[in-house]
C-alpha cells in the first residue's frame, strides 16, 4: 500500500484511497515502478479477483473495518480477472445505490469496441488501454491520476 499524506494548515486529511483490481503480478509490479515517482498522495489498495474485490467493497470477511478497509474513492478495474470478472464485478456496482458513485475505470489490454462499448453501458467511468510501451503507459497512468486526484472533486462516500 502505498501511504502519504496532503498538507493542511488546520487538520489532517486523509488521502483518497485507490482500489487496483488486477490479477497480473507482473502488471502490478510494473505500475507500481511507474507510479512511485508521481508523487500523487493516495493509498492504494491491490486486490488480485473480483470475488476478494467485492468482499472488501461489502465489508465482508477480513474487511469489515473501514478505518483498515476504507471505501475507494476511486477503482481502477481489470476485465480479465478469475472467479468474478471485471464486467461482472461493474454490473454489481453500479446497480448498488450506495456504491454506484465510486468512479470506476477499466484498465486492460483489449482494445475491442465491443468491449469498450459494454463497459461504458454498464457504468464505467473511463476505458484505458494497457500499452505495451512503458513509457506510453506511465504517460497514461500520470494522466488518470493527475485529473482524478487533483483535478475534479471525487464523491463522497458513506463510512459504511
Amino acid at each position: 500500500m502505498i501511504q502519504s499524506s496532503i498538507p493542511n494548515s488546520s487538520e489532517a486529511i486523509r488521502p483518497p484511497t485507490v482500489l487496483f483490481i488486477e490479477d497480473s503480478d507482473e502488471d502490478f509490479s510494473a505500475f507500481m515502478r511507474l507510479l512511485a515517482p508521481m508523487g500523487f498522495s493516495y493509498h492504494l489498495r491491490h486486490l488480485w479477483d473480483g470475488d476478494e474485490a467485492l468482499d472488501y467493497l461489502y465489508g465482508r470477511g477480513g474487511y469489515g473495518d473501514r478505518d483498515q478497509n476504507p471505501l475507494p474513492s476511486l477503482v481502477l478495474l481489470d476485465l480479465n480477472l478469475p472467479g468474478l470478472d471485471g464486467r461482472e464485478v461493474l454490473r454489481i456496482l453500479k446497480e448498488d445505490i450506495k456504491l454506484r458513485r465510486i468512479p470506476i475505470t477499466i484498465l486492460s489490454t483489449s482494445s475491442n469496441p465491443n468491449d469498450v462499448d459494454d463497459c461504458y453501458q454498464l457504468g464505467a467511468s473511463g476505458y484505458l488501454v494497457k500499452s505495451m510501451r512503458l513509457d506510453r503507459l506511465r504517460q497514461t497512468l500520470e494522466t488518470y491520476f493527475q485529473y482524478w486526484l487533483t483535478v475534479v472533486r471525487l464523491p463522497t462516500l458513506p463510512e459504511s
